[in-house]
């Protein structure tokens, strides 16, 4: 056993002091005609009352030792290291073309856009304990919700990063490789844990173009982080980012549909199992035996007050 505060525990001459006290101290003396009658003496009974002067002073070892915080080892734990997740989801106007033929509650057209955010959703909801971060992209980059275990800020952003949310003017165009350099830099700070970089989008894009693409490559391989590749269309997939995901040990998957696309993030799923760790001895507090024991001391205490005591004289 171990205590969370060991600072404490030299208090506990305290009680000790006190139970010494009890022992030997006398009190002021008072003459009383009783005194000189022929009473036999019972030093059994002398010995018994003077041991149940020790009561307070266990009560108050009891407390001492419940302020301390005894704690005990308990069964080892086997914890999962945390991946850190960071999706990239690109935003451009062609992410709000119409995705398969499944159709919202309001009669619209499910989009790429709207299938993208729900293959999200339950993406995270199926690795909780995971840090996730979510970043949007056209030609431009904004880190929309950081590295955080808190999922529901990722769900809650969808009617905010929706396409034609922000003017086409200066939020439009496909820069994937980009995005990935800029999500790169938050894994980065990361030190703890396996990174992980999604990246979804519809579009060409012309920073991945010959030799660019192993470029990018080498880097988030250098960082140490994988790259899976999503393509939400119906045409072969962009083969930039086919060769990142490679170069990375990363995968790159197509989706037609919204169905399609739950099933890709399964798919990443059970390719990124979350790994444990060695195992961790796990400290758990012991307040209850010290407790009870301070509770029948009180308990006892009360009992003696009733006639096992000396007199006040």
């Amino acid at each position: 056993m171990i205590f969370s505060r060991p600072e404490l525990l030299p208090l506990l001459c305290v009680p000790v002091l006190f139970a010494f006290w009890q022992w030997f101290a006398r009190g002021q003396p008072l003459a009383l005609p009783m005194d000189f009658t022929q009473i036999r003496r019972r030093p059994v009974l002398d010995v018994f009352i003077r041991g149940l002067g020790f009561l307070p002073p266990g009560l108050l070892a009891c407390a001492i030792v419940l302020w301390a915080g005894p704690l005990i080892e308990g069964p080892p734990t086997y914890p999962a290291q945390v991946t850190n997740i960071q999706i990239a989801l690109d935003t451009s106007g062609s992410m709000n073309d119409p995705f398969g033929d499944r159709t919202k509650p309001d009669g619209k057209q499910f989009t790429r856009f709207d299938a993208a955010m729900e293959a999200i959703a339950e993406f995270t909801t199926s690795r909780r304990g995971d840090a996730f971060g979510f970043s949007i992209f056209t030609s431009k980059v904004i880190h929309w919700v950081p590295l955080t275990k808190d999922l529901d800020a990722i769900r809650m952003a969808t009617p905010f990063v929706r396409p034609g949310v922000f003017p086409l003017r200066w939020w439009d165009g496909t820069k994937v490789g980009n995005a990935m350099l800029a999500c790169a830099e938050l894994l980065e700070q990361r030190h703890d844990g396996e990174r992980m970089l999604i990246v979804l989008s519809d579009g060409e894009s012309d920073d991945l173009l010959g030799d660019l693409a192993t470029q990018v490559g080498q880097t988030l391989k250098s960082k140490k982080i994988i790259v899976h590749s999503i393509s939400v269309r119906t045409q072969a997939p962009l083969e930039g980012m086919r060769r990142v995901s490679q170069i990375t040990g990363g995968q790159i998957f197509e989706s037609g549909d919204s169905a399609g696309l739950r099933e890709v993030f399964r798919q990443i799923d059970q390719l990124q199992r979350a790994k444990l760790v060695s195992a961790q001895t796990q400290w758990l507090e012991y307040f209850r035996p010290v407790a009870l024991a301070g509770l029948a001391l009180f308990i006892l205490l009360q009992l003696t007050a009733f006639g096992l005591r000396f007199t006040p004289w």
